[in-house]
């Protein structure tokens, strides 16, 4: 394993070449869908726990077909279905879009992981204690003001352990973006597998790198819920 490594360890990292690849790629995907994810799962959230079923029935519907969908069958039809689509076909701004490998993933990925976030979000806001609403009304704060003061980052915060998760669960979803022949760090592990039949080296060397990364993220998350959530902890009694 340490001489497959010390030959392949640029390709492995991402580093041979001037394109991402390897972990970089992998690295590369998680941060953009988190990001992508997380942005849009705030508006959703909000709509996800509005009393109005015009607006939270979509989105409940939505949550529904994507969580009960397995992520690979959803790449397969952004990255080989959108395609075969005429209209997508026949737009340029589309069909340059969906030729990208890339473009599909991160695409599928985010609207995945979005809507895990969103549940995870308006879970977290149903559970806020009525109290910190209350106070916030007898400020005369507005519902807008009461939502970006008060609601969310109470809200986000609670739901820091829960946003851990679903970080390492992206992560390892990466693995499948090889698929779309992108070059994250799976399709690395079977190229030098390809090359070298070593296949206990070439794939315990990306279940290394992946473990690695988990920890890192890990550490992170754990590190932030300590001091996010230092309002939750009981005060000490004398």
């Amino acid at each position: 394993m340490i001489d497959i490594f010390r030959q392949y360890w640029p390709q492995y990292v991402g580093l041979e070449g001037g394109d991402f690849s390897g972990t970089a790629m992998t690295l590369w995907i998680l941060v953009l869908t988190w990001v992508i994810s997380f942005a849009a799962s705030i508006p959703l959230a909000i709509l996800r726990v509005s009393s109005n079923k015009y607006l939270s029935r979509p989105v409940q519907l939505y949550t529904f077909l994507i969580t009960g969908t397995p992520l690979y069958v959803q790449l397969l039809i952004v990255y080989t279905g959108f395609f075969g689509l005429d209209f997508v076909r026949h737009t340029p701004t589309l069909s340059e879009f969906f030729r990208s490998g890339f473009n599909c993933v991160i695409l599928a990925f985010s609207v995945n992981c979005c809507a895990y976030i969103t549940e995870v979000l308006a879970g977290s806001i149903r559970s806020l204690p009525s109290g910190e609403i209350e106070a916030a009304r007898a400020f005369g704060f507005s519902r807008v003001r009461t939502y970006t003061k008060i609601i969310l980052p109470s809200a986000i915060k609670r739901a820091l352990p829960y946003y851990s998760n679903e970080v390492i669960l992206v992560l390892h979803s990466t693995s499948i973006a090889f698929t779309a022949t992108v070059p994250e760090l799976l399709k690395v592990a079977r190229d030098v597998n390809s090359a070298t039949f070593a296949s206990f080296s070439a794939f315990g060397i990306a279940a290394v790198f992946y473990a690695a990364v988990a920890l890192v993220l890990v550490a992170t998350f754990r590190m932030l819920e300590k001091r996010c959530l230092v309002f939750l902890k009981p005060l000490p009694t004398h």
